[in-house]
């Protein structure tokens, strides 16, 4: 199915963003309300008091942010609100789309973060290397994916859209906008 083709809901339209693990296994789950598309892809929103759960783990969101899912399918980039102490924190990922009315994807074990103390970083170098070992990840998506990790550290670096303010300064006004409890 074409991007252009996919029957996407209608802006305020409550879901929820379902991951999954490589092996199928269920992963996060964030509620989360439909904002609408601009030329960076598809982008959601959370607000304060919605939750996110996986198994053994979940939480209640503190401040508003929102997620780009871009065409690409390959990360989905989430944007906090202040005083959020996270500004950044980026999915690497493999299939992220809309599935049945809903955004999914697979996690991939590997982030770019933007933290207010500490800077932008690539994150779980760690369990990414577990991960691709015991999931048995394509040597390609490895390859793949740790390029595009870096040149996502380099764009949130410099803040190029669609990791700039102004572009999800208009997002979270987007979100503000519909007054969702």
């Amino acid at each position: 199915m074409t991007e252009s083709a996919i029957e996407r809901p209608a802006p305020g339209t409550r879901l929820k963003f379902r991951w999954r693990k490589w092996d199928g296994g269920v992963h996060w789950v964030h509620d989360c309300v439909y904002l609408g598309q601009d030329q960076w892809g598809d982008w959601f929103g959370q607000i304060p008091g919605w939750g996110s759960s996986r198994p053994a783990r979940s939480f209640v969101a503190d401040h508003a942010n929102v997620t780009l899912m871009p065409p690409s399918g390959d990360y989905a980039f989430t944007h906090n609100a202040a005083p959020h102490r996270t500004r950044v924190y980026i999915d690497l990922a493999w299939d992220v789309r809309w599935s049945n009315g809903e955004p999914t994807g697979i996690d991939m074990d590997l982030d770019v973060v933007d933290r207010v103390d500490g800077g932008v970083y690539i994150d779980d170098r760690d369990e990414w290397d577990e991960h691709r070992v015991g999931y048995g990840y394509p040597a390609d998506v490895v390859e793949f994916l740790d390029a595009l990790a870096s040149d996502l550290e380099r764009e949130v670096t410099a803040r190029t859209a669609p990791f700039d303010d102004t572009t999800v300064s208009h997002w979270l006004r987007q979100l503000a906008a519909l007054e969702l409890e």
